[in-house]
Formats: C-alpha cells, sequence, structure tokens
C-alpha cells in the first residue's frame, strides 16, 4: 500500500529581496512498511519536504505546488483544513529536530500526550492520562507514572525525545516522519533511540522517512534513501547499492566526506566550496559549481531524475541512462 506520494513538489518562500525555491520538483514515495531516509546539506529541501506535505508551512509567505502531494488516499493540495488537521497524528506523525522547542514548558508531559490523544479520539482526560503513562512505558521510559506530572524542562534531551516519539506514537499513525531525532544527542542515546523507532516500526509495521544529514544513521535504519542537494533529488535508491556504488558525484562525495573510513591519521576530506543560494540558485545542474566531473554543458542544462546503470535514478548527465527495453 503506498503511504505517501508526491510528484514534482514545488515550496518557495516570497521576502521582501525576492523568492527562496527551497524545494524545486521533488518526487519520491513511500510504501507500507518501508524505510526511507532523506540526506543532504543543511538547507538541501529536507525539512521543508516533509512539512510541506504535511501542510505544516504557513502560506503565505511558502507556496506549494506539486502535480500530486498525496498522504495516504487524500490529497493534501485540496484538503480542508479540517481535514489536514485529522490527518496529523493519526494517519502522519512527525518528531522535530529540537524537543525542548516542540514542546509546551508550561504543561505537563502528561497533558500534552493525553490532549494529542483526546484531540483524535473519544476518549475521557483520565482514559488518556493512563494511556500516555503506557506510551511512556513503551518507550521505555522508567516510572512513567511519575514522569506525566513532569515539565519539560525536568527531563534530559534523551528523555525528552522518548516523549516526543510516545506523543507522535499516540494515535498509531500510518506514517511516522523523524526529523533529526538523534540530534545533539550522545552516541549511547542516539543508538537507543534508532534501536526503539526501528523496534516499533517492526511492531507496528508503520512507513517511517528519516530525515538526516548522518549517514551512519540512514546505513542503520533505513530500506531507500533519497539524497537532496540545492532543493532537487540528486539520487535515489536501495540503501545497500547505494553506499557501495553511488552513482550521482553528490553522494560519493558525501561518503568521502565521512571521517575515520580508514586505519590510520588523514586529512578530513571535505565538499569544496559552499551550498547554492536558495534564493539565486545556480543554472543547470545544483551542484555543478562543486562538482570535480563537471562539464560546460553541466552549467546550462537541468538534468532529469532518470534510471540510470543499474536501474536506480540519479541526475546528472554524466552518469548514461539505462537502456529501457520498448
Amino acid at each position: 500500500m503506498r503511504l505517501v506520494e508526491i510528484d514534482d513538489l514545488h515550496v518557495s518562500f516570497g521576502q521582501h529581496e525576492g523568492t527562496v525555491q527551497a524545494v524545486r520538483g521533488v518526487s519520491f514515495d513511500l510504501q507500507s512498511g518501508e524505510s526511507l531516509g532523506i540526506v543532504g546539506e543543511s538547507g538541501s529541501g529536507k525539512s521543508v519536504t516533509c512539512s510541506a506535505l504535511l501542510r505544516l508551512l504557513r502560506e503565505p509567505p511558502a507556496r506549494v505546488t506539486a502535480k500530486t502531494l498525496k498522504l495516504g488516499d487524500q490529497d493534501m493540495l485540496t484538503a480542508n483544513s479540517r481535514t489536514i488537521s485529522s490527518l496529523r497524528g493519526r494517519v502522519a506523525a512527525m518528531v522535530f529536530q529540537d524537543p525542548m522547542t516542540s514542546l509546551d514548558p508550561v504543561f505537563t508531559i502528561g497533558h500534552q500526550i493525553a490532549e494529542t490523544i483526546t484531540s483524535h479520539r473519544q476518549v475521557s482526560k483520565s482514559a488518556a492520562l493512563q494511556q500516555a503513562i503506557r506510551l511512556l512505558q513503551r518507550v521505555e521510559i522508567k516510572n512513567a507514572e511519575a514522569v506525566v506530572g513532569f515539565y519539560p524542562h525536568q527531563l534530559s534531551g534523551g528523555m525528552l525525545q522518548r516523549v516526543m516519539i510516545a506523543m507522535a506514537l499516540s494515535c498509531e499513525p500510518d506514517v511516522l516522519i523523524a526529523d533529526e531525532p538523534t540530534t545533539a544527542l550522545d552516541v549511547t542515546i542516539q543508538a537507543q533511540i534508532l534501536q526503539l523507532i526501528k523496534d516499533i516500526q517492526t511492531e507496528t509495521g508503520m512507513g517511517l522517512i528519516m530525515i538526516t544529514h548522518d549517514l551512519g544513521v540512514i546505513a542503520e535504519t533505513v530500506d531507500r534513501v533519497v539524497v537532496m542537494y540545492g532543493g532537487k533529488v540528486m539520487e535515489t535508491g536501495p540503501v545497500g547499492p547505494l553506499f557501495e556504488a553511488p552513482l550521482h558525484p553528490y553522494t560519493r562525495a558525501l561518503l568521502n566526506s565521512i571521517p575515520g573510513q580508514t586505519a590510520g591519521k588523514q586529512r578530513l576530506t571535505e565538499i569544496p566550496g559552499n551550498s547554492p543560494n536558495p534564493a539565486n540558485p545556480p543554472s543547470g545542474c545544483p551542484f555543478h559549481p562543486r562538482c570535480p566531473m563537471a562539464i560546460a554543458e553541466c552549467g546550462s542544462t537541468v538534468p532529469p531524475l532518470e534510471r540510470k546503470t543499474d536501474g536506480r535514478l540519479a541526475a546528472c548527465i554524466r552518469v548514461p541512462a539505462e537502456a529501457v527495453a520498448a
């Protein structure tokens, strides 16, 4: 079953200085039970893409257009605000980057989880609070009966992230969007959070979209990867083949920049130059000003996202397209 369908998504923001083109023609889908990773440098359009899917962007200044923008069977472009509100949390839920700023500091943890439950289900406040306790126990928070009475500032970053996951799971969504769920957490807590998400997905069969710039997280948690740069999809394919033999020069550059791949002292590999300015993106391929393989044509031709030599999709004119039989 297809849970998410995005085709030719564009998101721009009007400003006094001009229009910022944050997302430019992004397309991908998500099947039931599948894990999809979205990777790329900061500013590549990862979070904006998923925020647009849930219609979380204020319009204006945002402007969202697409050939298709579906969550389950619902067309998110034509749905009214009441329908969209009913889908958030129930059909798709999002775990945001910073739980401290995502939770209300003046309400208890239990109140905020219970409020999410009562907004989608006909249950009493006391029943919702009991469910909140069970959810906290499910995400391995000890002494959950006491924690429901705590305020956000009384919990650590790892505990708050578990609370956010519990809140996202409170209405048993079909799709969980995790936006940098391990940011600012130490490696031990990061591993615990990632394992928790994988365990819950296995248990419930929900679809997962993992947004991150950490390729190690992607390698451990997803089935398929979407690589974004400059608001566009550069490459997409199964995680194993993509890591073993990346097709797009940008994907290779990202993988080469991971430190500690070989033993001994070594100079860190970096991608030269800067990310493109979304208010004035370069012509042609957005990566061509930084690409070691670039030729003159790369600066004038916008490469289509097409099937390449092994069936994977990549947007690069330097990689030959796959010969597909008629």
